[in-house]
């Protein structure tokens, strides 16, 4: 199309505005969407471009104008809203903070103070059954006892570290992570034995 056609359809859309806009709005739902799709129309009219002779203009616009509308929806529903934003930051982070860091260190230097306290043989059979994981019977065979003295030996290293971590974290807080971490293995050595 030459320039004096689209002189005319830029002259059209400017005479009809009005019309179009509210054509757009009843069509759109939204006044707004309407008014900047109008704008993008204009903008494309300012740029040219190849376009086949028009048989109907007022058509033509609305088509454009329409079509405009309809590709700033698609785009905005692949956009994230304020809120969706907002919830994607406030996403809680797993990793511990410095203060549980710093915390979970002072508990694990405490236990590990806590456990040079015991006898060399329940530490040694302590650290065998919870860190090497091995069975009751295998820890009996290493140091020549009997599974129930393993067993005996076992429940009070984990009985005497608990209540001393719990005294150590009492101050701290009502239960602390390393207190869960021996009460689970204490559920576990229960577990084990039957």
């Amino acid at each position: 199309m030459n320039d004096n056609s689209l002189s005319t359809l830029r002259h059209l859309l400017l005479l009809r505005y009005n019309d179009f806009k509210a054509r757009l709005t009843r069509r759109l739902g939204s006044a707004d969407l309407a008014g900047d799709a109008l704008q993008d129309t204009w903008l494309r009219l300012e740029d040219g471009g190849n376009i086949a002779a028009v048989q109907r203009p007022d058509s033509y616009l609305f088509r454009i104008a329409l079509n405009v509308a309809r590709d700033r929806q698609r785009a905005e529903t692949r956009r994230l809203t304020t809120g969706e934003i907002g919830e994607l930051l406030n996403i809680g982070d797993d990793q511990p903070n410095p203060a549980q860091v710093a915390e979970a260190r002072s508990e694990l230097l405490a236990l590990e103070a806590i456990m040079l306290e015991l006898p060399p043989r329940q530490r040694a059979i302590l650290l065998a059954a919870r860190l090497d994981g091995l069975a009751r019977r295998d820890i009996a065979k290493r140091y020549r006892i009997s599974v129930r003295l393993v067993q005996r030996e076992l429940q009070e290293a984990q009985d005497y570290c608990a209540a001393r971590l719990k005294r150590f974290t009492s101050g701290a807080r009502e239960t602390s992570s390393g207190e869960k971490a021996l009460m689970r293995v204490n559920r576990l050595a229960v577990e084990d034995e039957e």
